[in-house]
């Protein structure tokens, strides 16, 4: 058999900025590269632009955890590889959304098929209530951040909490994931890299 992995990556934090909305382009291109580094992270940036003015931005931040789920610091050889393209740029592995000021007011159910090789809840899927709760809204220029704190497993009672433009996913009490959803780039624009916006 394979032998078993001697490291993971999970993410910390996505951040997508809807610069110009997809509707008829047919072809899309994307551009990626690291963004930015720390000790045991790493930040990636995404370009899409497609072929009738689609331009999508995002970035995502990425813990480097051991084989137990520690933080592992990153090595020579990914600093060799991916370094350049940070330009020195360093990622910031703080967490920037508040914590709730609502109270929960609806359960987010979960499915067997959101679950990831760790046994969590897939990053992607954390993306459902977002679209849920913002349904009508997601159409046009948006800038949207969403935070990963914890990990949620199959078989917890999630619950969610909204309060204008913040959304947070509760487990007995306990934020597990934030999300914020702003209509205006201009004034929420934070990600690093090659700005060319």
């Amino acid at each position: 058999g394979r032998p078993p992995k001697r490291h993971f990556w999970v993410v910390r934090r996505t951040e997508l900025q809807v610069v110009e909305p997809f509707h008829d382009d047919l072809r899309v291109e994307l551009e990626t590269w690291a963004s930015g580094i720390a000790p045991t992270a790493a930040s990636r940036r995404y370009t899409l632009r497609g072929d009738r003015g689609g331009h999508v931005e995002a970035e995502s931040l990425w813990i480097h955890l051991d084989r137990d789920l520690r933080p592992l610091r990153l090595d020579e050889g990914f600093l060799e590889i991916y370094g350049p393209s940070t330009e020195g740029r360093r990622a910031s592995t703080r967490l920037t959304l508040p914590a709730p000021s609502a109270e929960p007011s609806r359960e987010w159910p979960l499915r067997a098929v959101d679950v990831d090789r760790l046994g969590h809840v897939n990053n992607t899927a954390y993306w459902a209530p977002v679209e849920e709760l913002w349904t009508g809204q997601l159409g046009g220029r948006l800038h949207a951040v969403l935070e990963y704190r914890r990990p949620i497993d199959l078989g917890e009672r999630v619950r969610i909490a909204q309060d204008g433009d913040l959304m947070w996913l509760l487990v007995e009490g306990e934020v597990r994931s934030a999300a914020r959803l702003a209509r205006d780039l201009a004034e929420t624009r934070t990600m690093g890299g090659r700005d060319d916006l």
